[in-house]
């Protein structure tokens, strides 16, 4: 079966019920020519997608060739792109032979295939035939020749390699590494082909079996602003050699001196500076100068600004966090731009030191109590404990502030210790029945921190939660000027939590409800629904069954009650039971008190039978101020169970069998009977015949 057979068949069907019509003819032409066409270039699919190719492959080397088909139209066969970029290939040739397009990818004049460069690449062919594009890549991967010698970097350019040297350099030290991968372990020969004759030469530059240029045994001094080229060949024998130019290029001594004002320099600064802040910036005299930090190399904790010297932090330098951050040696060094041999070293140390970020915290805060009038001298009232946040163990002072001038000698502070101090007596007027004080607790840090905050009313996290107090501080203590007084402020935030203030609402909060029960199964009794109008955000809760569950009949699924006849023991229970269950509803969360209320459900259990008198279910819902009022009314209606169903299917087909062959005798003997009286006449007739016949002979 042709291509177009079968799409005739598919489109009419082998009951042939319609012909088909000229757009859907249109169409299956449409579909067939396409399915030609791609039979047509199917032909471009046979590209070898990879191929390998040797490093010594010159230019004109064909990489691939490769066939097709276009009878209809002239093809185009084009090189999209290649990555890595480069010229190594030419654009595809084209040719048409007997009918046939052979197409060509070649390697360009500019070609120099290296594998220790670049050993794959990736081409992008097109191919065009009329209305059919297809692209599809070639990947080409460049196989290492070990026979074959290459130069490589910027050692390979036509002009060579340029290097700078300062007429300081030592005698014999290394100018230049020639890099050739691989060649060192093959036995490569190095050598300088070019003359090398004084006076225009110091002496002569020598390089090593691995590439080492180094500097004349007599050093370069005056021999600044002199260029030397050098002809380098390399060879691995068997004619294989590579031959590029080295230009050596001597710089005069640096004409300034670069210098810092001091050797070495110790800064100081808090541990709270933000990342980017600045330290310190460092200055060195000379021309065109940049910085940089060498040591330790990488810095983890400061930069330098290349330019200005600036010293900035990276990170956070808390010294609980950061290991290390309380002493950084630094070492920095400044040098001229284009003679980076010019330089000068500064020993920079940064020392961080720890600031005082929390007050410290004492219980108990606030202390209240009573004492009679003879209590003696000494008496311990009280042991204050405090400690400070920002230092574990840190010593603290303590000093006793008295708020009114009847008690100055009443109490005393012996270092933490609260006790009397005099004796009390009552019998002089307003000097016994009460006396305030205030424990003033100083930490040790910079600067130092006291601070008492008093709670004045009730607070509420559903109405606001955070507060910003902020403190104005104003120093009246200074002495060379009375009119002028210094201030400064300070900012806290108080977050409140939040804790349980109202208990939920269910509803309804009373439920009566008539379920039918069935052995062997689970069934929902009613969903209990509870929120809290004020807090709308609370959506948490927790149920339990605490009351009215005697035999463990019911369960609840979060807030799904649930009653399970597969819990109730043999024998099964055939009468009607009534069960008042109380369901406690709390609110969950991490805060405490948990607050809750409680929903009362009444459930009438009802078991399934043949013949049920089923009572119509009922939820009455009572609101919580109500007296709960029941209204109950029933229906009787019958409903057979399975088995009385098929016994009464089967009784009726037997009496009906049984009906129909009683009908089937009676017919039978009524036939009998109708057929009797007819025989005396037959037999009469019979004779008659036969007395004729006598007679006839």
């Amino acid at each position: 079966m042709t291509v177009f057979e079968q799409l005739t068949w598919q489109r009419v069907g082998p009951d042939k019920q319609s012909p088909l019509s000229s757009l859907q003819a249109t169409m299956v032409l449409l579909r067939l020519l396409m399915i030609l066409l791609a039979l047509v270039v199917s032909d471009l699919h046979s590209l070898p997608w990879f191929i390998n190719v040797s490093e010594r492959e010159g230019p004109g080397t064909i990489l691939q060739s490769f066939s097709f088909n276009c009878s209809s139209h002239m093809p185009t066969l084009e090189l999209v792109n290649v990555q890595p970029p480069t010229t190594f290939f030419n654009p595809p040739s084209l040719t048409r032979w007997q009918g046939i397009y052979v197409g060509k990818v070649t390697l360009s004049s500019s070609a120099r295939l290296d594998a220790l460069a670049v050993n794959h690449y990736e081409l992008r062919l097109r191919y065009t035939c009329g209305n059919i594009v297809m692209e599809g890549p070639l990947f080409v991967d460049v196989q290492r020749d070990s026979g074959h010698i290459q130069c490589i970097g910027r050692f390979a350019s036509s002009g060579g390699e340029t290097i700078q040297v300062p007429e300081t350099v030592k005698p014999g030290a290394r100018l230049y590494t020639l890099l050739l991968p691989g060649l060192e372990v093959q036995g490569t020969q190095m050598n300088i082909i070019s003359a090398q004759d004084p006076p225009y030469f110091p002496g002569p530059f020598s390089i090593n079996e691995q590439g080492w240029l180094r500097a004349p045994s007599q050093g370069l001094k005056g021999q600044a602003q002199k260029i030397f080229q050098l002809q380098i060949s390399v060879s691995l024998g068997q004619g294989q050699s590579c031959q590029r130019m080295l230009v050596v290029k001597i710089l005069p001594a640096p004409s300034s001196q670069v210098s810092f004002l001091q050797k070495a320099q110790n800064v100081t600064i808090p541990e709270d500076k933000i990342p980017g802040s600045k330290v310190v910036q460092v200055q060195a005299r000379g021309f065109n100068l940049r910085y940089e930090i060498f040591s330790p190399m990488p810095s983890p904790l400061y930069s330098i600004g290349s330019v200005d010297g600036v010293v900035q932090t990276t990170m956070p330098l808390e010294l609980a966090h950061t290991r290390g951050a309380a002493i950084t040696r630094l070492q920095v060094k400044a040098f001229e731009r284009f003679q980076p041999w010019a330089s000068a070293e500064l020993d920079l140390t940064v020392n961080v030191l720890s600031v005082n970020h929390w007050p410290p915290l004492c219980i108990p805060a606030l202390l209240v109590t009573q004492i009679p009038e003879t209590t003696p001298v000494g008496t311990v009232l009280n042991t204050i404990t405090c400690t400070d946040p920002d230092s574990v163990g840190a010593t603290l002072n303590y000093q006793l502030w008295f708020h009114s001038s009847p008690g100055l000698a009443s109490l005393c502070l012996r270092d933490r210790v609260l006790e009397v101090n005099a004796t009390l007596d009552c019998d002089i007027p307003g000097t016994c029945f009460q006396h305030a004080a205030s424990i003033l607790v100083l930490d040790g840090g910079q600067p130092q921190m006291t601070r008492d905050i008093h709670l004045l009313g009730t607070l509420d996290y559903e109405q606001q939660r955070l507060y910003r107090l902020t403190i104005l501080l104003i120093d009246h203590g200074q002495d060379w000027d009375p009119t002028y007084h210094r201030s400064g402020s300070c900012t806290i935030t108080i977050e409140v939590e939040d804790v349980n203030d109202h208990p939920p609402e269910c509803e309804p909060p009373f439920q009566e409800l008539t379920i039918y029960t069935t052995l062997g199964h689970s069934v929902e009794v009613t969903k209990v629904s509870c929120w809290i109008p004020q807090e709308p955000q609370r959506l948490a809760f927790s149920y339990s069954i605490i009351g009215g569950d005697s035999k463990n009949q019911f369960r609840l699924q979060e807030a799904i009650l649930m009653h399970n006849d597969s819990m109730l023991g043999p024998p099964w229970q055939e009468q009607p039971c009534t069960y008042e269950l109380l369901i406690r509803a709390a609110d969950a969360g991490p805060s405490i008190p948990h607050l809750s209320t409680t929903v009362t459900i009444i459930v009438h259990l009802v078991p399934w039978r043949a013949s049920t008198v089923a009572m119509s279910t009922q939820r009455t819902t009572v609101p919580s101020v109500m007296t709960p009022l029941l209204v109950t009314y029933t229906e009787t209606f019958w409903q057979p169970e399975p088995w009385f169903v098929v016994v009464l299917t089967a009784t009726g087909a037997l009496l009906l069998l049984a009906l129909g062959w009683l009908v089937s005798r009676l017919l039978q003997r009524l036939t009998q009977v109708l057929q009797a009286p007819s025989k005396p006449a037959q037999a009469l007739r019979l004779n008659s015949i036969q007395g004729n016949e006598g007679s006839i002979e």
